[in-house]
């Protein structure tokens, strides 16, 4: 996955895209690339990567010759963070944090991602400050919904 990953950043990077995510899916032979972009992306997006990419991609012969659908996507708007870059995108940003066991009598946490290290996540909320929560008590982080 690690080629296949570094294959589709060489031909993202020159568009203005990062690739946040690529997964395949053997039960319905599918890849999917997982991208994003400085101002969001939006289905042009998707369509300028995937035809990009789509006549490179049979020379890397991802699937060793083996059929599969080739999906181009944006991470999705509840998609969990994976990635260090994953955390550094939504610095200062509104997250959720549901937790294995409840913090302060709490399982599910909404506040601004302050900080993050490789141990712990550190989100200010209006009403606790502060919280530093360690990364093993979270079982998913991501950023906050919010419909206004």
């Amino acid at each position: 996955m690690e080629e296949i990953r570094k294959f589709f950043e060489e031909y993202a990077t020159p568009m203005g895209i990062e690739i946040v995510d690529v997964e395949f899916n053997q039960k319905n032979a599918s890849l999917t690339v997982f991208i994003e972009t400085e101002g969001g992306v939006d289905l042009d997006t998707c369509e300028k990567y995937h035809n990009a990419i789509l006549d490179p991609i049979d020379d890397l012969d991802p699937t060793y010759g083996a059929p599969y659908t080739l999906n181009v996507s944006s991470p999705g708007l509840d998609r969990p963070f994976k990635t260090a870059r994953d955390f550094e995108r939504n610095i200062g940003e509104e997250v959720e944090v549901k937790l294995y066991a409840p913090l302060k009598g709490k399982k599910f946490i909404e506040g601004t991602l302050a900080a993050f290290d490789e141990n712990s996540v550190t989100i200010e909320t209006a009403k606790d400050g502060q919280l530093k929560i360690n990364r093993t008590k979270i079982a998913k982080i991501s950023k906050a919904i919010i419909f206004e």
